[in-house]
């Protein structure tokens, strides 16, 4: 079964690929959020240290998050399972004359000899097949002192009615299709598994979306969206 979801999963994301530097597009909402998402990611270091950090953006789409980093003078290497992600984020970066290095790859059969300052999964641990297993396999990739940046969906009635139902039924923020409730994490499972390989909790916030005034902030209310970030021991 877990395998079927990711082949559908596979199927939507390669036949959206086209879409992802659409500002009004498919991604809008990860047009929208993205500034938020590296305002995130500087709180979590000393923004004037993201100079030459090696940062790993796992499961980068098109390069949304990459490319910002990258701007930022980060030595980035972006991963995708969807070829024709990559293939879109090559062809962007090329054409902002950035330097990325992506990768084509199953993230979690993923190889590296290279580890990193920081690396960051956005969305993409409710879609694996074993994000437990992923998270201690790839602790081997992370500098002394390093950090992981998680951002995911938290698992209860408030998220599966608004992350699901209302995100992609009403708004249709993202694709129909998009998440499984089933496999929403909640913060505790993520904490749990990161204290007993070593790690510490640095932050935990949410990602809330205020429906009057129409925009995403970070708070303190992780109930539906929420980022955390670990720090190695």
């Amino acid at each position: 079964m877990n395998s079927e979801r990711i082949n559908l999963e596979h199927k939507l994301f390669s036949k959206l690929s086209q879409e992802w530097w659409d500002e009004n597009g498919k991604f809008k909402v990860l047009h929208q959020i993205r500034p938020i998402r590296i305002e995130y990611i500087l709180k979590q270091i000393n923004s004037k240290k993201i100079k030459n950090l090696d940062v790993l953006d796992l499961g980068c789409g098109g390069g949304l998050v990459s490319e910002s980093l990258a701007r930022l003078n980060a030595n980035v290497t972006g991963v995708d399972f969807v070829k024709n992600n990559i293939e879109v984020a090559k062809k962007h970066a090329l054409k902002k004359k950035l330097k990325i290095n992506y990768i084509q790859d199953d993230i979690e059969k993923l190889k590296l000899s290279k580890k990193f300052d920081i690396i960051i999964m956005f969305e993409i641990l409710e879609h694996l097949n074993d994000w437990s297993s992923f998270l201690v396999k790839i602790k081997k990739n992370l500098n002394k002192n390093g950090i992981i940046i998680i951002s995911t969906i938290n698992r209860n009635i408030i998220s599966k009615y608004l992350a699901i139902f209302f995100a992609e039924n009403i708004l249709k923020w993202v694709p129909k299709g998009t998440h499984s409730y089933h496999k929403f994490i909640k913060p505790d499972e993520i904490h749990d598994n990161m204290i007993n390989n070593n790690f510490k909790l640095k932050n935990l916030s949410g990602l809330t979306f205020n429906l009057l005034q129409g925009n995403w902030k970070l708070s303190k209310n992780p109930s539906v969206n929420y980022f955390c970030t670990y720090k190695l021991n």
